[in-house]
This record gives C-alpha cells, sequence and structure tokens, in this order.
C-alpha cells in the first residue's frame, strides 16, 4: 500500500512542475509602442521582398499556352499593419492596403497566334494575414514554432505593350478583373510561391535568430551564473504575453546544482505598463546561495586595510588579552576576518525587501614571522534593506545596513564585554564591506530580453514574497539592424525547402 501512495505523491508533484522564480509579462501596449517596431519590419520586409527571384510561369489551357518570364518586384509599399495577441495563434500580424508592382515579359500563344511583349501589372489593397506560434525550444529559449499566411488582392491593373497594344488596352478591364485571368493568376503565384514563403522565412529563421540574443543560461560574472530557462509554452490573452522562467543562480563551479524553490510563486496581475517582471523571494535568495557555495562571501583586513580608528578601539579593547597571551606582538598588524555563515535570505514584504546575514568575525595579530593570535572570535547578525531597479536590462540593488548586533561565541559574559565594540564595528561595515557589496550589486543582473530593447520609466512594487517591476520599452536599435547583425552565415532571403501554408487569395 506504501509503494502506492508513494506513486500518487510523486504523479501529483510532477503534474503540479517547477514553480518560477520569475515570470514576465508583454502587455498590448507594448504593442502599441510597436508602430516603430512594426515600421521598421515593413522596412526589412520590403527590402526582403526586393530581393525574392520569381520563377518563370509556364502552361497552357486548351489551344491556349502562355510563358510568363522575367518577372521582377518593381515596387512594394507595406502601407498599414496591425500587431496584436491572438490566443492560440500568440501572435497575428496583419498588413492592409498595401500595394505590389511587378514588371514581367508575356509569350501568349492561341492556337497560331502569336503575342509578345512587357507588362507592367500592380496590384492594389494587398492584405497579408501572418500568425506566428510562439513556443518554448528544449533548450528552453523563446521559439517561433510555426508560421502561417494568408495573402489577398482586391484591385489589379496592368499595362500592355508588343504586337496587340492596343486590343490589350480595349479589353483592358476584363483581362485584368476576370478570376482566371493571366495577371490574377501571375499576382496569385506570386503570393503563393513569394511574398508568404518569406514572411515565413523571416519569422523561422530570421525573428529566431534575434530571439537567440535573449540570455537562457549564462555567466553574471566568474562565480555564479543565472538560468533564465522557460519551463512551458508562453500563454497569450487577447491583451498580453505571459512567460514562466525558472530564474535561479547556479553556482559555475558546480553548473548542475539546482536549488529547491519552496517560496511564493510571482503574480502579475497589471497591464497598465508596457512589461512587468516579477521576481520571487527564491530568485534572490539562490544568487546568495550560489555565492555562499562559491566561497567568495568572506573578506579579510589587515594592518592598513583596517581603519586607523577602529585599530585603536580594537587594541584597547583586547589590551588585556594581548598581554596575557603574547605581549611580544603587541604592535603586530591586526587582522579582522569576516566570513558568512550560511547562505543569506531574501524576505520580501509590501514594506521592503530585507536581506538577513549571519557571519564570524575572528580578530587577531598577524606578526610576520609568527603564528597568528586570535583575540576574538564572535557572531554577528546584521539586516540590510535592498532596494531593486532596472537599468538597461539589467536588475540592479542598493542595498542599505538597517540592523546589526554582536554576541561572543564563548559566553554570555564576553557578549556585554563587546557591547562598547557595536558602533565602531557597524561603522567598519559601512564604510568597509558595504561599498563592496553595492559595487557588485550596481553591475546588476540582465533580464531576458533581445538585443537593441531595454526597459525605461521603471516601478518596484513590493508583495508578499516577490516583487514586481512595470517598465516601458525603448528601442536603441533598429529591428533591421539587429536583425542583419543576427542573421545565420550564408542566410538568403528565401528558404526553398520549407515550403510555407498555403495561401488563399481572394479577389
Amino acid at each position: 500500500m506504501t509503494p502506492l501512495w508513494v506513486l500518487f505523491l510523486a504523479l501529483i508533484a510532477a503534474t503540479h512542475g517547477e514553480t518560477p522564480g520569475c515570470k514576465i509579462r508583454v502587455t498590448s501596449k507594448a504593442l502599441e509602442l510597436g508602430k516603430v517596431m512594426r515600421l521598421g519590419f515593413q522596412m526589412f520586409l520590403e527590402h526582403e521582398l526586393e530581393t525574392i527571384t520569381i520563377p518563370d510561369l509556364r502552361g497552357s489551357e486548351g489551344p491556349f499556352s502562355y510563358n510568363i518570364t522575367e518577372v521582377k518586384v518593381t515596387e512594394l509599399q507595406l502601407v498599414q499593419s496591425e500587431l496584436y495577441f491572438q490566443p492560440t495563434h500568440d501572435l497575428i500580424l496583419n498588413i492592409s492596403n498595401a500595394s505590389i508592382s511587378l514588371r514581367f515579359r508575356r509569350q501568349l500563344l492561341y492556337w497560331f497566334l502569336y503575342d509578345g511583349g512587357f507588362v507592367d501589372a500592380s496590384a492594389e489593397g494587398v492584405s497579408i494575414h501572418t500568425a506566428l506560434q510562439l513556443a518554448r525550444d528544449p533548450g528552453g529559449r523563446i521559439k517561433v514554432s510555426n508560421v502561417s499566411c494568408v495573402a489577398s488582392v482586391s484591385k489589379m491593373q496592368a499595362a500592355f505593350g508588343g504586337t496587340f497594344k492596343e486590343v490589350y488596352d480595349f479589353l483592358s478591364s476584363f483581362i485584368i478583373s476576370a478570376g482566371k485571368g493571366i495577371m490574377m493568376c501571375l499576382m496569385l503565384i506570386c503570393f503563393d510561391a513569394q511574398i508568404c514563403p518569406v514572411l515565413h522565412h523571416a519569422g523561422l529563421v530570421l525573428l529566431n535568430s534575434l530571439l537567440d540574443t535573449v540570455p537562457v543560461r549564462s555567466a553574471v560574472d566568474k562565480h555564479v551564473g543565472i538560468d533564465y530557462s522557460l519551463l512551458s509554452d508562453p500563454v497569450t490573452s487577447t491583451s498580453n504575453l505571459d512567460m514562466e522562467f525558472r530564474g535561479a543562480f547556479f553556482p559555475l563551479a558546480e553548473a548542475n546544482t539546482s536549488f529547491p524553490n519552496r517560496a511564493v510563486e510571482p503574480q502579475l496581475q497589471e497591464e497598465d505598463r508596457m512589461v512587468y517582471v516579477a521576481f520571487s523571494e527564491f530568485f534572490f535568495d539562490s544568487a546568495m546561495e550560489s555565492y555562499f557555495r562559491a566561497g567568495v562571501l568572506r573578506l579579510e583586513l589587515i594592518g592598513d586595510k583596517v581603519p586607523k580608528d577602529l585599530d585603536m578601539v580594537l587594541r584597547a579593547t583586547f589590551f588585556g588579552s594581548i598581554v596575557l597571551l603574547s605581549p611580544t606582538v603587541i604592535d603586530a598588524p591586526l587582522k579582522l576576518e569576516l566570513q558568512v555563515l550560511a547562505p543569506p535570505r531574501c524576505t520580501i514584504k509590501p514594506s521592503g525587501t530585507t536581506i538577513s546575514v549571519t557571519a564570524s568575525l575572528v580578530i587577531a595579530l598577524a606578526p610576520s614571522d609568527q603564528p597568528e593570535v586570535q583575540l576574538s572570535s564572535m557572531t554577528m547578525d546584521a539586516r540590510l534593506s535592498a532596494k531593486m531597479s532596472l537599468r538597461g536590462k539589467a536588475l540592479q540593488a542598493q542595498m542599505d545596513l538597517r540592523r546589526f548586533r554582536i554576541y561572543s561565541n564563548q559566553s554570555a559574559l564576553e557578549s556585554l564585554a563587546l557591547i562598547p565594540l557595536q558602533a565602531p564595528l557597524k561603522t567598519l561595515l559601512q564604510i568597509a564591506v558595504m561599498p563592496l557589496l553595492n559595487d557588485r550589486s550596481k553591475r546588476g543582473v540582465q533580464i531576458p530580453l533581445p538585443e537593441g530593447i531595454d526597459f525605461v520609466k521603471e516601478v518596484v512594487t513590493n508583495q508578499a514574497g516577490f516583487l514586481t517591476i512595470g517598465a516601458d520599452l525603448h528601442f536603441t536599435k533598429g529591428l533591421r539592424e539587429v536583425i542583419e547583425k543576427n542573421r545565420p552565415a550564408g542566410d538568403l532571403a528565401m528558404v526553398d525547402a520549407v515550403p510555407p501554408p498555403a495561401s488563399s487569395p481572394t479577389q
């Protein structure tokens, strides 16, 4: 019976899944800013389409045969576009009222009647509906997993040259508007074989190369790394896109280390800003535990590194011990060794964020030619306040020492004797330790954003067990610039081996 219960509990745990340490919400307001992005995308798409090569079109129907060659896109204008979220399809791009102009050579044979010449054709009221589906790939990265495309034309025009130019001009309204006319067939071939494949390629290849710039598992410094793996596929509603990340640090020397996440799961409810990022207490706890395991949460001050005022106070305080233990080293340099005893812990409340630290402090004399003489060993409890902010792509923290107390590891009586050291040691932390911590924390940790996009105008809100940062987005680089920079080597505008979904043009 017991094994069945164990299996049942294991199934429940597996079903529940891993609790995210970080969540990101992109709202529809970000897509409003996307007018700039969409303009850049239009320019990029126009450039891609200008370089396409349209294959020759040959065929026959009864006694009628045709041969269309030397097809070139002479002009493309993508006037209006709309970008929005949609459940299931995730991200929709609608291009409407676009126009496209072509020039090609025609060769027509009807029984024994031959005609040849150039045609300048244009389509107006072009609509392109593109759906991009976002998903988590096996490496935990967000990817465009599928692209579907539907294109249509509402109006066409053509100017003929060659043998029967006057005849074509006289019959132009019939020839152009006929549902099975040569011009419509050619434009539909253009959509089926060229425009939708370009969008298909732009989504699956070029946009994915842009998403490859989002950090997933990378080093923060020489000691620790950060894991931003997606835990599941992104979820879209009509108003936002939500993503759940592992949001965990790890020591680089133990890259396979994972810490259990027992923190409160962060929640995102707001939709007023372009982007919201939520961090649980686990996000910060894993960072501090990683640094603790990496062995860097320690500080040693010796000789001139010890502030003079503190040196004098400590020598006066422990003068009796120095004389009794080893009076010959009374002038030896003073050494302070501060080491964190356990991973610090973060507590997030609506009133603010605090970090609790317990460390040991060993005070000793360190003569150059003799063993060290330990004067005292004490425990220090400190509570730091932390103020979080976003700068560019970096999450930064500014810490301040709020509470501090010391006590002896030997006896309560010695703890009383250490009370006079409370103030000078607190000053030591403020002038020697806190600047080191803040120098490191101000470098920040990168938030998973693509290249060329930064956060601006951030607002931090503390909740019970997590904090959220609402911000707007700022494009520091043009979309085309970033895509071109990260375009895969040897990539072409078209990938013939990957056909797009069939279009459904209508007249």
